[in-house]
């Protein structure tokens, strides 16, 4: 009974009911678990960084006691999103953005190739190691956490924290401090289960009543659009009224929190999938967990925000967001989620007649009411998944 009044839940009393469910259901959980990761060796969550920086980031991570693989990794996600190609208009370059002057110095050959090439992810990314242990022997007297010392050196430089006994009362510094320590938890493989999210529940009320609101690439919710949304349009919209913001697409959301297992999703988890299994960058969709296997979604073009089955064979991973770790993530500037709105407002326009198409015909038409068949088509083909606007980009640090 439970699974009909899922995929029949477009009905407003089912729905209201269901939702009523979920919130109990998630309450209960969340006073239930224990809490966060516990100590220990740290690895990476899958697929967090790219497969071809992993095993160099797990490697260099574990360089000296002051940094480790999933911290090393938030490092170079904000720097330059792992763009190797990335420079920055204060000439810092590539993916561990060293200006030139700290590259000449502390910029050091990890591949043995006899270069020391800042473009080159094989010497960038031990590089970035080396120089957060250096600077962490700088200020290893200072009082306070070590790591924390070291990532306020990196930003304020070893003096100020050797002057102030610690990290120094600089906002800028506090919070780089703060923004890294936070959004490294995204980046670690949990050790233990994963502790729930308290804004869950609300950000599925959100999905809930925009049931059946029709797709829009692109869209997050506004008037003018019709108050139409793309996948990762609505997981914003539905985590903004629980007072959390996440970035605009779908492969930074990934980026909002830990990663709880397959077999510890909770409502209110964001669930992500990808045609590439080993790289969060590559992430082209995002729904929202209810339970019982299935999530709110907006799917695709011509098809509205529905219940969908999501164990299929692009399934990635799953976030469970919190409000420490979306503050962590760096956000587009307004001109390029601009352009990215754009984008995927002309892909909509070449997307349109294939949609009205699908939509007239037996199977199109299927997709808008609540039918298995039509939902198991549809969630157990990748294709069947649009990604958001402008799809995932990689072009400046982080990603939008």
């Amino acid at each position: 009974m439970k699974k009909v009044l899922v995929v029949g839940g477009i009905g407003v009393t089912a729905s209201l009911g269901f939702v009523g469910l979920l919130f109990v259901g998630t309450l209960a959980a969340a006073g239930s678990l224990a809490g966060g990761a516990a100590g220990g060796a740290v690895g990476l969550a899958k697929g967090a960084v790219p497969a071809q920086y992993q095993s160099l980031v797990q490697k260099w991570g574990n360089l000296c006691p002051a940094i480790n693989p999933a911290l090393l990794a938030a490092q170079l996600y904000q720097e330059s999103g792992f763009n190797p190609k990335a420079q920055s208009p204060a000439a810092a370059q590539g993916i561990a953005q060293f200006i030139p002057g700290t590259w000449a110095t502390h910029g050091i050959d990890g591949n043995k190739d006899g270069v020391r090439d800042v473009w080159d992810p094989q010497d960038a990314i031990p590089s970035a190691a080396y120089y957060d242990c250096e600077l962490a022997k700088y200020v290893k007297d200072a009082p306070g956490d070590p790591t924390h010392n070291m990532l306020a050196a990196y930003n304020a430089g070893p003096y100020a924290v050797i002057k102030y006994g610690g990290v120094p009362p600089y906002s800028e510094t506090q919070n780089y401090v703060k923004t890294i320590t936070d959004l490294s938890k995204s980046f670690a493989r949990p050790v233990t289960r994963v502790e729930p999210s308290k804004q869950a529940a609300q950000a599925i009320q959100y999905a809930q009543q925009k049931l059946g609101t029709p797709y829009l690439w692109g869209g997050t919710g506004t008037a003018e659009q019709g108050g139409r949304f793309d996948c990762s349009g609505l997981t914003q919209a539905a985590y903004r009224t629980a007072g959390i913001e996440l970035p605009r697409v779908a492969n930074d959301q990934y980026n909002a929190g830990p990663h709880p297992s397959r077999d510890e999703l909770l409502p209110g988890d964001l669930v992500f999938f990808s045609d590439d299994l080993t790289n969060s960058r590559a992430i082209r969709h995002v729904g929202i967990y209810v339970g019982g296997g299935y999530m709110i979604d907006a799917p695709r073009p011509g098809a509205v925000v529905r219940f969908s089955k999501m164990d299929t064979p692009d399934y990635f991973g799953a976030t469970r967001v919190t409000a420490a770790g979306a503050e962590a993530l760096p956000t587009a500037p307004a001109e390029e989620q601009k352009a990215e709105e754009q984008a995927g407002e002309q892909a909509e326009e070449q997307a349109g007649e294939q949609a009205e198409e699908q939509e007239e015909s037996p199977e199109g038409a299927a997709d808008t009411e609540p039918g298995d068949e039509a939902r198991r088509e549809e969630s157990e083909t990748p294709e069947g998944r649009s990604d958001e606007a402008g799809g995932p980009s990689v072009s400046r640090a982080p990603t939008s």
